[in-house]
């Protein structure tokens, strides 16, 4: 593991742009990315920063020099909003934050740089209930990796069932080694009924999609199929 420079910058309803930067340690999981001290007095957390104010636009997504697996807003623990990822240099443009989120002091930004070699695959989804979640899992042969949710350890059956996934995205270094190109959603027949492609954050900067989503229910499965 390495330290590595991340950054974001946000636009608030204030018209203040909030820029975030700060060294994190790559491979070492959720950590919180705070306000930069080139723009503010000292390194503050997101929402004691902007308490009571509404993040609109993503100028510069979650970023760092080797990639970000993924990003969310934290509240009381749980995952309150789910954050397109990118790797330094590698950016599209701004885009509208996934969800209106009025800031609480004690939302903390967080973030998961990564190695240039790191094979963890990440989704991130959003259901027709506004809940947000992240499901990772790291594939180490050929095979099937079947995603779990980064806090409760969940499959996406048992943390989504009754719910529809309506936006998602994903993260992955393996490019040619995926199998179908990304995560299939599985029925308990285990026969797919959705899917999301993955990119490779080195190339392309992550963005939602609202195409291949599907409804949830128990004992369905996230699975990645790679050939190596």
């Amino acid at each position: 593991m390495a330290n590595v420079n991340v950054q974001m910058q946000a636009m608030l309803n204030t018209g203040e742009l909030v820029s975030f930067s700060g060294t994190l340690t790559d491979g070492g999981g959720y950590q919180e990315l705070q306000t930069s001290t080139t723009y503010s007095t000292t390194a503050t957390s997101l929402g004691q920063f902007a308490n009571g104010k509404v993040l609109t636009t993503l100028v510069q997504p979650p970023s760092a020099a080797t990639g970000v697996a993924g990003a969310y807003i934290e509240r009381r623990g749980a995952i309150l909003c789910v954050l397109p990822v990118a790797s330094q240099g590698i950016q599209n443009k701004p885009m509208p934050m996934p969800a209106n989120v009025q800031l609480q002091a004690g939302d903390v930004l967080r973030v998961k740089p990564i190695t240039a070699a790191s094979r963890a695959f990440t989704l991130s989804v959003i259901t027709n209930r506004g809940t947000h979640a992240i499901f990772e899992g790291i594939p180490t042969g050929a095979g099937n990796t079947d995603l779990t949710h980064i806090l409760s350890g969940q499959s996406i059956g048992q943390s989504l069932t009754g719910q529809s996934i309506v936006r998602h995205m994903a993260t992955s270094i393996d490019g040619t080694k995926l199998s179908t190109g990304g995560c299939l959603y599985l029925n308990d027949r285990g026969l797919p009924i959705g899917g999301v492609s993955a990119n490779d954050p080195a190339d392309l900067q992550t963005d939602l999609s609202s195409i291949g989503g599907a409804a949830i229910n128990l004992n369905f499965v996230g699975r990645v199929t790679t050939s190596s």
